[in-house]
């Protein structure tokens, strides 16, 4: 049966990225809201508190001017803290699919002051960011939420430098309390993760397995060019 899928939304956290589709139950598609009452759940302080932004961020090796895609931004939650580690020459592009959550992003940005957050409308299998000029790319909880992820992710590649990073954050599908084990679509294995971005050029440099014990992985892959056979 072939079923049409779109993206809803991006969502941070683990409900990130939203696919929704014409078959009633696909597996990224956890039902609709509209935007206030994403902005409400993903605002929630709670929530923030488990998502350890300030420890996240902190292993981010972020410096002033660097350029970060922060894709899934959602209400960006961690797209301020991202902005405010790269000022005051820096800039964060703030990745969504859902204009409602992007105009919050923007609001939010011009309350507290932040002026180098630049909301991005993307597509379902392109981030569409306006220059081929990231340092760090940052997915957190995302990349089991999109279908089509090699795709994604080269075309996310498009976008970066040749010495670009990329910052990912994923459940461990091997933990027992990982949501989704009774839709295996939804989960993704660090072996394949590892080979999909090897494809496009970025390779294992940093992991931080104290963050989330157990339930998550967070790698730090480098791009690296390719080798040419017989150089140096």
């Amino acid at each position: 049966m072939i079923r049409r899928n779109y993206f809803r939304t991006l969502l941070l956290g683990s409900l990130l990225l939203l696919w929704a589709g014409a078959t009633p139950s696909p597996a990224w598609q956890l039902g609709s809201r509209d935007t206030k009452e994403w902005i409400d759940r993903l605002e929630n302080p709670d929530r923030i508190k488990g998502l350890k932004v300030e420890e996240i961020v902190s292993r981010l090796g972020l410096k002033p001017g660097m350029v970060v895609a922060d894709i899934g931004a959602g209400t960006g939650v961690f797209s301020r803290p991202l902005a405010k580690g790269v000022a005051p020459s820096g800039k964060v592009y703030s990745v969504d699919v859902e204009q409602g959550l992007l105009d919050y992003i923007a609001q939010r940005a011009k309350q507290e002051n932040i002026s180098n957050i630049r909301p991005v409308l993307g597509k379902f299998e392109d981030p569409n960011i306006p220059g081929k000029d990231v340092d760090l790319v940052f997915i957190h909880d995302v990349l089991h939420h999109i279908e089509k992820r090699q795709v994604y992710l080269k075309a996310l590649a498009n976008y970066t430098k040749p010495n670009a990073r990329l910052a990912l954050i994923e459940m461990d599908k091997n933990d027992p309390k990982t949501a989704h084990k009774d839709q295996p679509e939804m989960l993704v294995s660090r072996a394949d993760v590892d080979k999909w971005l090897a494809d496009v050029g970025f390779y294992p440099d940093k992991e931080f397995n104290d963050v989330f014990p157990g339930s998550k992985w967070f790698v730090i892959y480098q791009r690296k060019a390719k080798a040419t056979p017989g150089g140096m």
